[in-house]
């Protein structure tokens, strides 16, 4: 098959499990199910998995708890549904780690779009370019290969978007990226996107990376344009 990629399908409709399930399915991808909160995490200790897509209102441990427990022990992309409205799921999913939402109702085609992009960049990084082996700016260093980040001498955990943005920021200092680029960078495209997640991503990783997050001497803020790593 051309993609051996194991997806976790976390939802508690069967509708939903059906009409999800077989897309992938054609695409080569092998899905496992599981109900509720509970199961999911039960079946992703069980086996190794390259992407779950998450459901936010599921019983017994809802999704958001779902999400926060496994970007406790793992950086495996994830992507959330939630309900049409539900701004506060959206936003509490990427805070709690997600990588990415989608809003029920959806098109296949879109759901099919979300995820082999967050499936190809997770798969093969340097989709983004030829990026160098170790980026170092300042107390910052960045093992590329390897994917981990020091601060100050100290290991720093971040979710799979939030290294790739750091790369794609790092990589260039100086150069302003708007947020739909980054997007268009981060996932492989912008369509069915909200830009402004990406400020969501930004604020979590200047919490992990910057003295005072809230006076960012790395990542800086060009109001009215997007990003920018700071100049060397």
């Amino acid at each position: 098959m051309p993609n051996s990629s194991t997806i976790l399908l976390v939802d508690d409709e069967e509708s939903i499990q059906t009409l999800l399930t077989y897309p992938l399915e054609r695409d080569g991808y092998t899905v496992v199910q599981a109900r509720d909160g509970e199961e999911a995490l039960r079946r992703f200790g069980e086996d190794s998995f390259d992407l779950v897509v998450l459901d936010v209102m599921l019983p017994r441990l809802d999704g958001l708890e779902v999400c926060k427990r496994l970007r406790g022990q793992s950086n495996v992309p994830i992507i959330m549904l939630t309900a049409r409205g539900e701004e506060l799921d959206k936003v509490l999913g990427l805070e709690l780690g997600a990588d990415d939402y989608i809003t029920k109702p959806f098109s296949i085609r879109e759901f099919r779009s979300r995820v082999r992009a967050l499936l190809r960049r997770a798969a093969s990084p340097h989709l983004a370019g030829e990026r160098e082996e170790a980026i170092e700016r300042g107390e910052l260093r960045i093992d590329v290969p390897r994917r981990t980040v020091d601060v100050r001498g100290e290991p720093v955990q971040l979710t799979f978007i939030e290294f790739e943005m750091l790369v794609v920021l790092a990589q260039s200092p100086g150069v302003v990226f708007s947020r739909r680029e980054l997007l268009e960078r981060l996932r492989g495209g912008a369509d069915y996107r909200e830009p402004r997640t990406i400020d969501v991503h930004v604020r979590h990783l200047r919490e992990k990376i910057e003295r005072d997050p809230s006076n960012p001497e790395l990542i800086l803020t060009m109001r009215g344009a997007g990003y920018r790593f700071r100049p060397e």
